[in-house]
This record gives C-alpha cells, sequence and structure tokens, in this order.
C-alpha cells in the first residue's frame, strides 16, 4: 500500500518556481518587481448627487466641509455619505483614506483631536452606507497650513498625497 503525502501549497509553488517547472508567465506574475503588468485600472465611480458642504474634488475624491469648531455632520451630509459609501463597497476594491484637517487652533493637541472626531464622523456615515470600517483607513493631519476645515475622502482609485 502507497502512502501519498500532500504538501502545503506554498511549499509546493516554491519548489516549482525553483525548479522552472511553472510557465514563465506564471512564474513572473508571481515575484513582485519582476516586471509583472499592472492592473487594469477600475471603471469609474458613478456619480453621487451632492449637498451643501461636500464638493467632488476629481472622480472618486470627495471634501467634506465643517463650520469651525465643530465636529458634527448635518443629516443631509450624512445621507450622501452613505451613498458614497455604497458606492465605494460595490465599486472599488481596496482602502479609502480620509485626510482630516482642522483650520484654526494653536494648541497641537486639541487640534488633532478635532480632526480626528470629524474624520471618526465622516467614517461612521461611510460604515452606514455599507463600506467596511476595516476599509477606511483615516489621517487626523490637525492644524495644517491649508487652513481648511475639511475631511477628504480619497477612494481606492485615486492616487493618495
Amino acid at each position: 500500500m502507497r502512502r501519498r503525502v500532500l504538501l502545503p501549497a506554498v511549499l509546493l509553488s516554491a519548489i516549482l518556481l525553483s525548479s522552472g517547472l511553472l510557465l514563465p508567465s506564471l512564474a513572473a506574475a508571481q515575484v513582485p518587481g519582476s516586471g509583472a503588468t499592472p492592473l487594469p485600472p477600475l471603471p469609474p465611480l458613478p456619480n453621487v448627487p451632492l449637498t451643501r458642504g461636500i464638493a467632488l474634488l476629481e472622480p472618486g475624491a470627495w471634501r467634506v466641509e465643517f463650520p469651525a469648531g465643530s465636529d458634527v455632520l448635518d443629516a443631509s451630509q450624512r445621507i450622501v455619505l452613505g451613498r458614497i459609501g455604497a458606492v465605494l463597497n460595490t465599486g472599488t476594491v481596496g482602502r479609502t483614506t480620509l485626510i482630516a484637517e482642522v483650520g484654526e487652533g494653536i494648541d497641537l493637541s486639541t487640534t488633532r483631536r478635532r480632526s480626528l472626531a470629524r474624520a471618526r464622523a465622516v467614517k461612521a456615515a461611510l460604515a452606514a452606507g455599507g463600506l467596511a470600517e476595516t476599509r477606511i483607513d483615516i489621517r487626523p493631519m490637525g492644524h495644517t497650513t491649508s487652513h481648511r476645515e475639511t475631511v477628504d475622502v480619497l477612494a481606492p482609485t485615486v492616487t493618495k498625497p
């Protein structure tokens, strides 16, 4: 009676790669930086009707404006961000980035906490629309030289700064 030994897939592929038994194109596709062709870009995201306080920066990037000293979204902003979350959930693969800024403030700690609170409010609205919270990265910038009271929503299709 002959006994069969099953090799884990990782070990098997390493053996096949090192022995040259895999097709060259398949081997090149599995080795990072080996000149494999990049994935094609995702199709453009559908337009979402916007409301006061939310502007389209470019396809896949939106800017949410806040009143100075506030970190609360109004009802219409929450609804629109929920729709954006639904679009990002079904139309993209990858991580969405939120870049939160505060226009004024002397204390670094206070401005950083306010920008974090704004980003969390936007994250909650996007998640309410269906975008998984684990796909949302937050960058609370605090007070910046641009003096904006905003949170920018950058889809995975947009180049991150």
